[in-house]
């Protein structure tokens, strides 16, 4: 093995056109993260129960642990990173938006104790009128809300929050560094935009992360997204910047599947952003070697934009064994999407996003990990 510097954490630092580590790649986690508990959604008119519940994270985290991970705890940061990719107005919005929706008293009537979005401003229906902000709580949810699913509970804030802060820590063991951290994220967070929050996401951690790593010093940062829906949010936020490159494998929109809108191949990036976007939509029911031959395009986007660090939108809702699962990706699969990632030689984050079989969850976040850290030579 090459030698390396080892910093004080005790990870090897990159070593030439490399890095070497006999660590496996850590896990970081918040407890915080069970203050969210929306546990409902509203889908096409019809309540149904929210599958985004704590023993996510919680049976992730077990099975790493027993695998014999390092766990590190979150570290709270102040709100700078996280206002570098969301407007302020949103994280105040989420920030009191409990408390507006009690003080109008819409848990005795009609009912209904979290926060749900009944009206929404589209442009079609605003224009040629000026947007000015609604004073019920129920009409105002529409301003930042994308869907009626994604619902606000007492602890949704301090939740999404923590979910920021794991992110936050995450990257910053990166620019300490580590060649690479798994971020225990919940709720997730790359359907989250700079001003509106839906898809079971209220702030995006992933480009908390990506944010992270260019104000570390990296001039240059990819995020590869694998979950089985198009980040959306995340695409919005970078769409018009250069230094972070977005590119995305995902179910076809077009065929039926959310965020419905976005999501498609012709989105390439505006402005100083042109180019830095890439999208590979693929049909619904492909399994590993349609969605690993996108993975590889990607990472081969990545290649040549020069990048100096990745961001990994983890979701695991592409797995065969989730219950709504577009497509159908073994555990082998996940591995080899690790392998990948590795292949760019790069400090990576991997960032919780989707994923709702319980009873797979952790096999297939340590598969990818797995995947990643035997590739890139570390001790597993």
């Amino acid at each position: 093995m090459v030698d390396a510097e080892v910093n004080a954490l005790g990870y090897a630092k990159r070593v030439g056109d490399g890095w070497v580590g006999s660590m496996r790649t850590p896990v970081v986690y918040s407890p915080d993260h069970v203050a969210h508990s929306a546990d409902t959604g509203t889908w096409v008119g019809v309540t149904i129960s929210s599958e985004e519940v704590s023993a996510r994270i919680e049976t992730i985290l077990s099975t790493l642990r027993s695998a014999g991970r390092e766990v590190v705890d979150a570290v709270a940061h102040d709100d700078e990173v996280l206002k570098a990719v969301h407007d302020a107005d949103l994280i105040e919005y989420l920030r009191g938006a409990y408390a507006a929706w009690v003080a109008w008293g819409y848990p005795d009537d009609p009912g209904q104790s979290q926060v749900t979005a009944y009206a929404f401003p589209t442009q079609r229906f605003l224009s040629p009128h000026p947007l000015r902000l609604p004073v019920s709580p129920g009409a105002l949810a529409g301003v930042y809300a994308m869907d009626t699913m994604t619902q606000i509970g007492e602890g949704t804030f301090d939740g999404a929050r923590a979910a920021v802060d794991v992110a936050q820590t995450a990257a910053d063991l990166i620019v300490a560094g580590a060649p690479s951290a798994y971020a225990a994220c919940r709720p997730p967070g790359h359907h989250a935009g700079r001003g509106f929050f839906g898809g079971s996401c209220y702030l995006n951690n992933a480009a908390v992360a990506a944010q992270t790593l260019r104000e570390g010093g990296f001039d240059r940062v990819a995020v590869i997204d694998i979950d089985a829906h198009h980040g959306n949010g995340t695409q919005q936020i970078f769409y018009e910047r250069s230094d972070v490159v977005y590119g995305s494998v995902h179910v076809d929109p077009a065929a039926g599947w959310f965020p419905h809108f976005v999501g498609h191949s012709d989105e390439t990036g505006s402005g100083d952003g042109i180019g830095a976007n890439l999208n590979v939509p693929i049909e619904p029911g492909e399994g590993d070697v349609r969605w690993l031959g996108g993975i590889d395009t990607v990472v081969d986007f990545a290649r040549s934009a020069g990048v100096g660090a990745v961001v990994v939108s983890l979701g695991l809702d592409a797995a065969i064994s989730d219950p709504e699962s577009p497509l159908q990706i073994t555990e082998a699969g996940f591995a080899r999407a690790g392998e990948r990632v590795a292949s760019l030689r790069l400090p990576t984050v991997f960032v919780q996003e989707g994923g709702y079989d319980l009873t797979t969850l952790g096999v297939l976040v340590q598969a990818t990990l797995d995947g990643f850290d035997h590739e890139r030579g570390a001790d597993i």
